[in-house]
């Protein structure tokens, strides 16, 4: 039996989860269903054993160093290879794969490219008033959430870090919390909601702009509430509740306007910033995927950007919108790709999975997934903070170090950093 151990299922990050092994397989307590599934992949039936290689338009098994040396010789013929990587792998994998982009002289980008990105940007443009999970349930007592439904996407967001707990303001728990919620759908926190704000599609923008014009003194054209859908009293009551809170945080998801992302972004930030003349406020990013926020600080800690590195001249470029998956894989500018952990599958378009199957691709994946049909090698992943340690990002950017609670399954490699590592070091004597 293991206590304390880490979940790495979403960017929540628990770390109170209980893992017993037992005859009649794994046992896991205090874990959500998306976190009981994360440890069930240990004993399930779709995991990789062995590594594949694709021979006369098959994937048939091979030995693992033909394997290897199949996917070095395919990087190292390759002028402008792609390395992505995904979110559910740990950061020593994440560094290991940035210095073998560099050494490549290819483009490295993550998850964060296709999902978190505009929130980095926006944080580069306008900067962040934040808090540690830890301080904002502790001393907050007013919750927004825009643009996500914490029980889908974070089930235990709300009882473990924002909601339920009892704080310095909030001696009865959720009883003392104010919670508003703001999306262009009914969610299950909005039934619990002391404010919904039911917006129009793609329209934060513009109520963004009408809290910030209150927030100055001004009255807001009375055209913002045929573009929002929402009064101009609702949003003054809106605001007066922020600026009326001892601490306020606000839960930004991913459910908001798609166009110009980044924007918005700014315009959050700002409007945090100017409600700290009142009060405190803080924003807090609930991030898509486990480890997302781990890649942006690795790659910035290394070589100053968050993500689409560029090494084709030899040091590294960042340019969003021309060396990002989507970007690079529409114009045809990468010749190979080699995937990690990536269910790039979910987040392309269909024209670049097209010509994701016309290039060289090497995958290094625990489960058979549509991206491992059709690459040339597939290389068995192993399921990084449970069969092996690492560390992850929470959803604050705090780094937490996991430690694993059974050995990789594999004789040939420990973890996904030692695979890279094997591959790096083939790699140095080829090229």
């Amino acid at each position: 039996m293991f206590k304390n151990v880490i979940c790495s299922a979403c960017s929540a990050c628990c770390d109170d989860i209980q893992v017993d092994f037992s005859e009649n397989g794994l046992i896991v307590n205090n874990a959500c269903k998306l976190g009981n599934a994360k440890f069930q992949e240990v004993v399930c039936n779709r995991r990789i054993r062995e590594p594949l290689m694709r021979i006369s338009g098959d994937l048939e098994g091979s030995p693992w160093n033909d394997a290897l040396q199949k996917a070095c010789h395919l990087l190292a013929d390759a002028k402008r290879p792609l390395i992505f990587m995904g979110s559910d792998i740990s950061c020593e994998t994440m560094k290991v794969g940035l210095a073998l982009g560099e050494f490549l002289g290819g483009v490295v980008d993550s998850t964060t490219s296709v999902s978190d990105g505009p929130a980095v940007m926006g944080v580069q443009e306008a900067g962040r008033v934040g808090a540690t999970a830890g301080q904002n349930k502790i001393r907050s007592d007013l919750a927004v959430y825009w643009g996500t439904d914490p029980l889908e996407s974070m089930p235990r967001h709300m009882s473990l870090y924002a909601i339920y707990p009892r704080g310095y303001w909030t001696r009865r728990g959720w009883l003392d919390r104010t919670i508003i919620t703001v999306n262009n759908r009914g969610s299950s926190p909005s039934d619990r909601s002391d404010l919904h704000i039911q917006l129009k599609a793609a329209r934060d923008y513009e109520l963004l702009s009408a809290l910030l014009t209150l927030l100055h003194g001004k009255e807001p054209n009375s055209s913002v509430e045929d573009l929002t859908g929402v009064s101009v009293s609702q949003i003054k009551e809106m605001l007066e509740i922020m600026k009326g809170c001892n601490f306020g945080v606000i839960y930004l998801g991913t459910g908001f306007s798609s166009c110009g992302k980044d924007r918005i972004i700014e315009l959050f930030l700002h409007l945090v910033k100017e409600l700290n003349g009142f009060t405190r406020f803080v924003m807090s990013s609930l991030k898509s995927y486990c480890n997302t926020g781990g890649f942006s600080q690795i790659a910035s800690a290394l070589y100053g950007y968050p993500f689409g590195l560029d090494f084709a001249r030899g040091y590294p470029r960042y340019n969003p919108g021309e060396f990002t998956t989507v970007d690079l894989l529409r114009e045809r500018d990468v010749d190979a790709a080699l995937l990690i952990s990536s269910d790039l599958d979910v987040h392309l378009p269909a024209a670049c999975l097209e010509y994701l199957a016309e290039i060289p691709v090497i995958s290094i994946e625990a489960f058979l997934s549509p991206m491992t049909l059709l690459s040339d090698v597939v290389l068995p992943g192993v399921i990084d903070a449970v069969e092996c340690e690492g560390t992850l990002y929470r959803f604050d950017d705090v780094s937490l170090y996991s430690k694993r609670i059974t050995c990789s399954p594999f004789e040939f490699t420990e973890s996904n950093e030692h695979t890279l590592c094997q591959l790096f070091e083939k790699l140095k004597c080829i090229r």
